[in-house]
């Protein structure tokens, strides 16, 4: 029998989702009550846990992605992206994809004592790390925390590759750390941009960065002599995919110098999260938008098969493709590549060498 769905509510200022829907994982549904006001219910409130894991890195074999080794220093994420695919993952911890995922913050405080232990094993064999594969590690928490810098720290000090993606401009903060790690060739940054209407954003990111200030990231990190890269991300078929030629151009003039993007999929609750918000923010294009998404997923919200997730197939996916191409190229992006390298990996007192 399948759970219910979710019930609809009002919009929540500041949340990107309004709603809990059923997790998969439970047989018990926490539901509001329909008859309470919308002024008595209680405002959600961001609530932070410890994390007590007790490793760190996560090993990637998806040909989709560019890196290997993942670091991400938070489970869950306030900026409350409507459309964001990591929020699935909060139901492995019992909780929701909707207002759970972003007001229930796991907080890996121990992160940057597990990664220096972990790079000086024996066993790990020097090879770039991503951050912020899953959540974004500069979400707005990270100013409390600081468990994003105390990673960097350590990565600096081992002079240890790593990239990073984000979309907040929070990532200026550590320019220090930044610069150091350039200077070796250990690091590279991507600012994810998904429009550049700051309303549009508000609404869809709304614990995001605005548009300005992710593209003002571009330009310190740029100025400072960081290799900066843009993702038009994610792609939303019918309600910002002709915003990507202006994406490119403002963030090439920025300073960054390689691009990329990625198509929107709405897996398991996401697709209630997202359709809930078009019909609060967007209800007169909702029917586009879930036709150009389903056109590029063979006729479903979602694909998760390797080599399409993340692009789509079909006609429309093609021309997404070759006006990123046309667009990228005629930005002058893409001319270079960011080649990270573990050359000067350096673990605390030296490695044991073989006497034969």
């Amino acid at each position: 029998m399948s759970a219910p769905p979710p019930q609809s509510l009002p919009p929540i200022p500041g949340r990107g989702a309004p709603i809990n829907p059923p997790n998969r994982f439970e047989p018990l549904i926490l539901e509001p009550d329909p008859d309470c006001p919308p002024e008595e219910r209680p405002h959600p409130r961001t609530q932070f846990y410890f994390d007590s894991t007790e490793s760190l890195l996560t090993k990637n074999d998806s040909p989709d992605l560019p890196f290997t080794v993942g670091l991400n220093p938070y489970r869950g994420c306030e900026h409350g992206c409507a459309y964001c695919f990591a929020r699935p993952y909060h139901e492995y911890l019992g909780w929701s994809s909707g207002l759970d995922f972003e007001t229930k913050i796991m907080v890996k405080l121990r992160a940057p004592a597990l990664l220096r232990a972990e790079l000086s094993s024996p066993k790990w064999q020097p090879d770039s790390i991503s951050m912020s594969g899953i959540t974004d590690c500069y979400q707005p928490c990270e100013r409390q925390f600081r468990v994003t810098r105390g990673c960097l720290e350590v990565c600096a000090e081992f002079r240890q590759p790593i990239s990073i993606i984000t979309k907040n401009a929070l990532v200026t903060r550590d320019l220090d750390l930044l610069t150091e790690l350039a200077r070796h060739q250990c690091t590279a940054v991507y600012v994810s941009v998904t429009t550049l209407d700051p309303d549009l954003a508000g609404k869809l990111e709304p614990r995001a960065s605005r548009p300005a200030a992710r593209l003002r990231a571009i330009r310190e990190l740029s100025a400072a002599g960081i290799p900066v890269g843009v993702m038009v991300a994610p792609i939303i078929p019918g309600l910002t995919d002709h915003e990507m030629p202006a994406i490119l151009e403002a963030a090439a003039a920025a300073g960054a110098k390689r691009a990329g993007y990625v198509v929107m999929r709405l897996p398991y609750a996401v697709k209630d999260i997202f359709l809930q918000w078009l019909d609060d923010h967007a209800p007169t294009k909702k029917a586009r938008i879930l036709d150009r998404v389903r056109e590029i997923r063979g006729g479903k919200l979602n694909v998760s098969e390797w080599g399409a997730r993340l692009k789509g197939e079909g006609l429309f996916a093609e021309q997404l493709r070759e006006l990123f191409q046309i667009c990228a190229r005629r930005a002058g992006l893409n001319q270079e590549r960011f080649t990270l390298t573990t050359g000067h990996f350096r673990p605390p007192g030296g490695r044991q060498l073989t006497l034969f």
